[in-house]
């Protein structure tokens, strides 16, 4: 045996005999714990782990299994990741991710095991349950590597005492957004009519909802690039404008979600289009000066129709590279349940389950307008927000440069062919 081996073994070997049970360093003594029937779990810090952490003990209970639970930060989670999984390490059983963010990499390098057969052998556990954009997030070329926990999806957020005041009717039209946002800049001075998110990375996926929503999308059928169609020029001119035109005054290009949205609590806009995972800072008084005043509603219908993305922000798949896969699953079953689904969403979790947001219970404890607007984007939901590659960081770079130039005035049609270049040269170079 390998000095390295020792090692690793004389501590678990040492930590069992203080009683401890290994956790947080994932993995010491991996065939100790198959054999003692031990799934190994790694997942984000999120208030859908809290709860999954919660209960298991029913878990252990009901299947004779104990559960080894690394909780780790994001960043921490990635590093993790990048390490132990690139190594092909088998000391991870079940782990939490993002699809959007980091799903086709990881699914390219072969790091997720192949769940299509289990997700169809159980019809009470019931996949046909799963909205149809989640499914399309956590399905790489035609197989099924990860189930979804938690999903969001792009919503209007207004001031219900602006509207009526200006005598305005909720927009259910871009066109009508934009002549509602005009109208209350021009007649409520200080206050914008409309804000989102501004930086070049960040606004990428709210923008997302709009480019649908006009008919477009990043890549087209064929996989190629499309950010300079008809379409998705008129999308950048859109959405850039309504900031541009009636943004608060002065706005930079480098706001997320955070500064967008305070400038909406504090009362300094009409209308914001946001994730809808993100609604108690607009709705908490010890959050929103305008706690009180808000309203939501589905994303206003483009060319194309209403098309808000409707994503799963994590999901869990299996490490490919554990051999202790038929565990891992029976985690993952019992984790994503139609229970376990119930009791997340009325913690406040937005579940991909179709079941949970048609039974009363799933939505008592959002606000009607918001279960409402969520329900129907969720029918009309396009299951990315970004583009769907390896490398997502930098795509989200190239493909927001045109909503930067339109806020601040430059051509958005020139920016947008600019952008076509560069993205579909970077498409090229993901190939090879």
């Amino acid at each position: 045996m390998k000095r390295r081996s020792i090692v690793k073994y004389a501590a678990v070997a040492a930590a069992m005999s203080l009683g401890l049970t290994a956790c947080g360093g994932g993995g010491g003594g991996s065939d100790q714990a198959k054999q003692s029937g031990t799934v190994r779990v790694t997942l984000a810090n999120h208030v859908w782990t809290d709860g999954i952490k919660a209960a298991i003990p029913e878990f252990e209970k009901s299947t004779g299994l104990k559960v080894e639970l690394t909780q780790l930060g994001e960043d921490q989670l990635s590093d993790q990741y990048n390490v132990k999984l690139n190594a092909g390490s088998d000391e991870i059983d079940v782990m939490m991710y993002r699809p959007l963010q980091e799903g086709k990499a990881f699914a390219k390098n072969g790091y997720l095991a192949d769940l299509t057969k289990n997700v169809s052998s159980d019809s009470n556990w019931d996949w046909k349950d799963y909205q149809e954009g989640p499914v399309k997030a956590t399905t790489v070329d035609g197989k099924v590597v990860g189930v979804p926990i938690i999903t969001e999806r792009e919503v209007l957020y207004y001031r219900k005492d602006l509207l009526q005041a200006a005598g305005l009717q909720v927009p259910k039209t871009m066109d009508e957004l934009e002549a509602a946002a005009k109208a209350i800049k021009a007649s409520s001075p200080g206050t914008a009519g409309f804000v989102a998110r501004t930086g070049k990375s960040a606004a990428v996926t709210q923008f997302s909802s709009f480019l649908y929503s006009f008919g477009g999308d990043f890549v087209d059928s064929s996989g190629k690039a499309s950010v300079n169609t008809d379409a998705a020029k008129k999308a950048y001119a859109f959405y850039g404008g309504l900031i541009k035109n009636y943004g608060p005054a002065n706005v930079s290009t480098d706001m997320s979600w955070p500064e967008a949205m305070a400038i909406f609590t504090q009362g300094g806009a009409a209308f914001y289009t946001e994730a809808d995972s993100l609604y108690k800072n607009a709705t908490d008084p010890a959050k929103s000066k305008v706690a009180d005043k808000v309203g939501f509603a589905a994303l206003p219908a483009g060319p194309a129709g209403s098309k808000p993305y409707n994503i799963p922000s994590w999901a869990l798949g299996v490490n490919q590279n554990s051999s202790n896969q038929e565990n891992a699953w029976k985690f993952i079953q019992w984790a994503t349940s139609k229970e376990r689904t119930l009791e997340a969403q009325k913690a406040g979790v937005p579940g991909p389950r179709a079941s949970v947001w048609s039974n009363p219970d799933g939505t008592s404890t959002y606000p009607k307008d918001l279960a409402d607007a969520i329900s129907a984007s969720a029918k009309n939901g396009v299951g990315h927000d970004r583009p769907e590659v390896v490398t997502v960081g930098k795509a989200r770079e190239i493909v927001g440069a045109p909503i930067v130039a339109t806020i601040t005035g430059a051509d958005s049609a020139a920016a947008a062919n600019d952008a076509q270049t560069a993205f579909q040269t970077f498409l090229d170079s993901e190939k090879k």
